[in-house]
Formats: C-alpha cells, structure tokens, sequence
C-alpha cells in the first residue's frame, strides 16, 4: 500500500487525475470505477479540465459505478446513476453507452447484484477503483462488519446515513431510500488498482485504521491492504493520525518519476 499525503484536497485530486491520465495513455478504454459525495468531486474536476484543456483524450474510456440508491425511479435526479452522468460521464464527453451501473429499479434485486457483477467481469475488469471513506472505515456501503469477501448485494442504509443523505432529497429523511446496492468488498478487491481519497480531520481516525491498524472486517477498508496495488491519498488533516506520515513523506518524495501512481 503507498500512502500519499498531500496539502489540501485539490492537491489530492490532481495527482489521482494525473495517475488516472496516465492509465488512459496506457490503455484508452480503461475501466474506471468510480464513486460518489463530495470527496472525490476534486478528481473528477482535474481530470474534467486535462480532457477540457486537451491534455487528455478520455473518449474511449468507461465508467462503473460503486453503488446504487434501491427503489428510485430511473432518471431520479438523486439517483447515483444520475450523479455520476452529471457529474463525470456527460463532462468527460462520454455517452451513456460507456456507463456499467446496477439497476436499482429491477424489480429483482438481488439478481441486479448478481448480473451487476457478471458485467464488470464481462467487461475485462475494473481497471482503476476510486473510493472514499466513511468516518467508521466503510467503503461503498460496506458498513462496519461486512465480509472481507462480499459480492455486490443489498445493505440497509444506517439512520445516520439516511438523514445525512436527506439534504439531496429536499431536507425530507421520508424521500431517503432504506437500502442500496453496493459492490461488496470482495468485489472492489478484484479491480486492478484501488486509489482512496481521505480530506479532513474527521476522516483521520478511519485512516490511521484502515492503513496502520490490523486487517479487520469491523473496519471494512483495512481490506486494502490485501490489495497488491492499492493508493491512499490524504490530506495533512486526515493524515494527523497517522504514526509513520513522516515516513510515508519521505517515500513518496523519493518516488522515482517513472513509477507512476
């Protein structure tokens, strides 16, 4: 696992775009698996600006979802199939066609977990996974608890994620859906590169666990370090927790150029 420590959250998502740029230089259809919230928007605007700019050809490259709102109609303007075309697929010029997502709508939903699964295998893989983090150490939904092996499946949204959530549906918790699809950890474990973006001093807690504490299922993202190419990037406020951050700055400051991310 490298650990990236970085001045603020634009830094963070410079250095995750230019890695993600580098991956489509390499491999134009690359899969990118992506996340919602405010945490990753940083990215994804950097990453908006190359192709913008015209340092960065991204028209061939796909978008996978992590996760999914249960019970919403489609076209839900709080879907996350709709954030994510808001907000990274119609940006980066792509089309609908280039977006693999699960189908919260289905009528069967655990056969939409099923299927959603069987796509991304379908589709080569994951090639680079973006997650966030939860102040309890859950990535997705994987809440505290999961299986370190998890598919994509249902969870039930805590009542705290509910009313945290409630300001997208008109500040109304009755509007909030009580269940989504997420992928499960097993299945993040499966994509060729995991990078974690952490800003902020209330993340710092689930930072210092996920990369210094033992591999436990009580702090889902500790999963990472089973990964064999995993990236965490935090600011200085989500690393002030971390005991060996002197350490992390000097590797990283050390980084030969050619490594990449």
């Amino acid at each position: 696992m490298e650990v990236i420590i970085v001045p603020d959250a634009r830094a963070g998502g410079e250095v995750i775009a230019n890695g993600i740029a580098d991956l489509l230089w390499r491999k134009p259809d690359a899969l990118l698996g992506v996340a919602t919230g405010s945490t990753p928007l940083p990215i994804y605007e950097a990453l908006i600006a190359k192709v913008q700019g015209g340092s960065l050809d991204a028209s061939r490259a796909r978008v996978a979802q992590l996760d999914e709102y249960v019970g919403l109609p489609a076209g839900h303007p709080e879907s996350y199939r709709s954030t994510v075309l808001r907000q990274v697929v119609e940006p980066l010029g792509l089309s609908e066609d280039a977006f693999l997502g699960p189908d919260g709508s289905a009528q069967d939903v655990q056969a939409a977990c099923t299927a959603y699964d069987r796509a991304l295998a379908a589709a080569g893989g994951v090639d680079l996974q973006i997650l966030g983090i939860g102040t309890d150490g859950h990535i997705g939904f994987n809440e505290p608890c999961s299986s370190l092996a998890s598919r994509t499946r249902i969870k039930t949204l805590t009542e705290q994620t509910r009313i945290d959530n409630a300001r997208f549906f008109d500040n109304d918790i009755d509007q909030v859906p009580h269940h989504v699809i997420t992928q499960g950890i097993g299945t993040i474990l499966e994509a060729r590169h995991l990078v974690l973006l952490a800003t902020g001093e209330g993340k710092a807690d689930a930072v210092a666990a996920t990369v210094e504490g033992p591999v436990a299922a009580l702090i889902p993202a500790s999963a990472l370090q089973l990964h064999p190419h995993a990236t965490v990037v935090v600011d200085e406020a989500a690393a002030s927790k971390l005991k060996l951050a002197d350490y992390f700055r000097h590797t990283y400051a050390n980084k030969p150029s050619w490594q990449g991310l």
